[in-house]
């Protein structure tokens, strides 16, 4: 097919005739292709999936990453080991694109490669990639490791998808009404789009939109301007000429402010997380607005279907067998990594998503004459497991990993699993009758493994952050830790509280309904699984870009 003067290749809904090129470092389309590492690529692939689904008018771009995020695996004592795997993707196909970029006051060679739609179902997605001969091997090295450690090579990888992008943008004279950053990783677009309109800034701003999905200021990336300005960042402005057009007052470029000070527009990943943005941008001047998009995952790609059919025809024989089938297949995996055999009849936790510090892993096991109680009661019995992929330089997230991974080595019902990707996470979903989740509140913008979770049967169990305000209502389709005075508590009195109200909400509500009343926790589930479809289905979020963020 040819690439030049690009359309869609499916019919457009009317309703979503805007054209829309859509950036973002990481999209998890499907396990095969595995250039993500997190939410912020499981909450892209749901929109390439439920944009599929819409027939809406836009492109997507990424990078592809020849190692991928890396592989999980495994030392000789269990604990964790990070390998790098070179991938290959044959159903990608060769657009025949190639280009340059200047960075580092050097041209880099680009080369596009497609993802048709009909693959795996998702809006089309181009990937970028420097792996090419005519490079050097620093610039070779640009496109091989997603959220490099090197500080130089991340920001080549963000000028890559930011004017890289931009750049394939006209070289497949799509010619967008709105270029979307799905995070600040690509504002280097807005530079190259300045100097594309002649210098006029609200040509620019006209065009670009926003999401931030960072609660804190100091997760938001910054880095030194004069090494951003040595990188060829600012596509041939001075630094002088970059801070007057950035309004940045010190020697930080800090991307995110930038991307709010460039948009029209700007949307947060929760109604929560848009009044935390809000105040937190305050004082900061010429802020573009910022509204509420809740973050959503696609249903059919997530749900199990099944579980649905019995949930509808009313069959709750049906559903539990189903239910406990689905825990069974997943233990098995379990059983294959750990050695440990699990029941399907007992009540299992789930807790798993990316291990990063305020999502505090193992805040169930600080207290461990609690957590001994609670895995050796035999009236109550639970299994719990723990997955997921720490940042491989994240040493204290690796720490708390293998932590969990020799504490489990004492226990038969507690197991940590690896390879913590798309095709593991819907199964542990299947496993879990509780999904557990309890970040530090308001830390989390959005958290988005709940929302699956529910799709297949497991009821949450959070504390109050995030989308969870939005939908959990405590007792009827799932359970959450009431809020404190948050704001007023030091860290160590915040965990301490988060940890005795989920103790006591676990021990005192939860266990007791699922053993002594199963047919009030089947209903709960029910609950969860009908109120995640319709409001937290990313048909609704992708409708929601166009009708709230692309107007």
């Amino acid at each position: 097919m040819s690439f030049k003067n690009f359309n869609v290749p499916y019919t457009v809904d009317d309703r979503y005739s805007k054209k829309v090129a859509y950036f973002s470092m990481e999209f998890a389309v499907h396990q095969p292709l595995k250039i993500y590492s997190g939410g912020l690529g499981f909450l892209a692939g749901s929109h390439l999936r439920s944009a599929y689904e819409l027939r809406q008018n836009m492109i997507n771009i990424g990078i592809l990453w020849k190692y991928g995020y890396y592989d999980q695996a495994r030392n000789q004592d269990q604990t964790l080991q990070v390998t790098w795997m070179e991938k290959q993707y044959s159903f990608l196909e060769d657009t025949g694109i190639k280009f340059h970029v200047n960075i580092h006051e050097h041209p880099v060679w680009v080369k596009a490669w497609y993802l048709n739609p009909e693959t795996f179902k998702s809006a089309p997605l181009f990937l970028l990639s420097t792996d090419l001969p005519e490079n050097d091997y620093v610039s070779q090295t640009i496109t091989h490791r997603l959220y490099d450690a090197n500080v130089a090579t991340k920001v080549a990888q963000f000028i890559l998808l930011g004017v890289g992008g931009a750049k394939l943008v006209d070289e497949l004279g799509f010619n967008p009404d709105r270029y979307h950053l799905n995070e600040a990783h690509g504002i280097s677009a807005a530079f190259y789009l300045y100097q594309k309109y002649n210098k006029n800034i609200e040509e620019v701003r006209e065009k670009l939109v926003f999401t931030t999905h960072t609660p804190e200021e100091a997760g938001n990336e910054k880095h030194d301007i004069y090494l951003c300005h040595k990188m060829s960042y600012f596509c041939g402005l001075s630094v002088e000429e970059a801070k007057k057009l950035t309004g940045l007052e010190d020697d930080a470029f800090n991307h995110s402010l930038v991307a709010l000070r460039f948009a029209h527009l700007a949307n947060a990943v929760s109604q929560l997380h848009g009044n935390v943005s809000r105040a937190m941008w305050s004082k900061y001047s010429d802020i573009c607005p910022i509204i509420s998009i809740t973050n959503a995952q696609n249903w059919r790609y997530w749900a199990d279907k099944q579980l649905y059919q019995k949930m509808e025809s009313g069959d709750d024989y049906w559903w539990d067998d189903r239910k406990k089938y689905m825990k069974k297949r997943a233990f098995e995996i379990v059983a294959d990594q750990t050695g440990k055999v699990f029941d399907p009849n007992v009540f299992t936790i789930v807790w798993a998503r990316r291990f990063a510090g305020y999502k505090r892993a193992e805040l169930i096991t600080r207290d461990l004459e609690r957590f001994n109680k609670l895995t050796s009661d035999t009236e109550y019995p639970v299994q719990i497991i723990w997955a997921g992929k720490p940042y491989p330089m994240d040493y204290p997230a690796i720490n708390d990993f293998n932590h969990l991974v020799h504490l489990s080595k004492g226990y038969k019902n507690i197991a940590v699993v690896v390879g913590y990707e798309l095709s593991l996470s819907k199964r542990l979903k299947q496993a879990a009758d509780c999904w557990l989740n309890n970040p530090r509140v308001p830390r989390e913008a959005s958290g988005t493994s709940g929302m699956t979770a529910a799709m297949n049967g497991a009821v949450n169990f959070s504390t109050d952050d995030g989308w969870i305000p939005e939908f959990i209502n405590h007792g009827n389709n799932g359970f959450v830790v009431p809020k404190a005075d948050y704001a007023n508590m030091h860290v160590e009195e915040q965990d301490d509280y988060d940890l005795n109200q989920i103790y006591e909400i676990l021990l005192k509500q939860i266990l007791p309904l699922y053993y002594d009343n199963h047919h009030t926790w089947r209903q709960i589930a029910k609950n969860g699984m009908r109120d995640v479809r319709y409001q937290f289905d990313a048909g609704r979020m992708a409708h929601e870009y166009y009708e709230f963020l692309y107007k």
